[in-house]
């Protein structure tokens, strides 16, 4: 997964059909889901992943209601396709369950 560095590299990648995985260091949830991306990167090719730290990037978590982490927005041309956002922790099943629902 590509951890965004600057508000241009997001916006540039959101370009594209992308899922992106809103996280913070400090948070257990996105810890438990880390491990299990590459498999879903694996099953769900048709998407690049992208990771963006919602402290590092508050401004972007604003600007798409980002309040629970982690969270998943689905991107297509720049354009919310799709969201998936709580405060709950997310398994595997759940993740690839929103990316086939797109």
């Amino acid at each position: 997964m590509k951890k965004i560095e600057t508000v241009e590299m997001f916006r540039a990648s959101i370009k594209t059909p992308t899922i992106a995985m809103f996280t913070a260091t400090w948070c257990p949830d996105c810890h438990f889901i880390d491990p299990l991306m590459p498999e879903i990167e694996t099953e769900n090719t048709d998407y690049q992943f992208i990771s963006i730290d919602r402290d590092q990037f508050i401004d972007l978590a604003v600007e798409y209601e980002v309040m629970g982490i982690p969270s998943f927005i689905a991107f297509k041309d720049s354009k919310v396709i799709g969201r998936f956002v709580s405060k709950d922790r997310k398994t595997k099943e759940q993740v690839n369950e929103f990316i086939q629902s797109l």
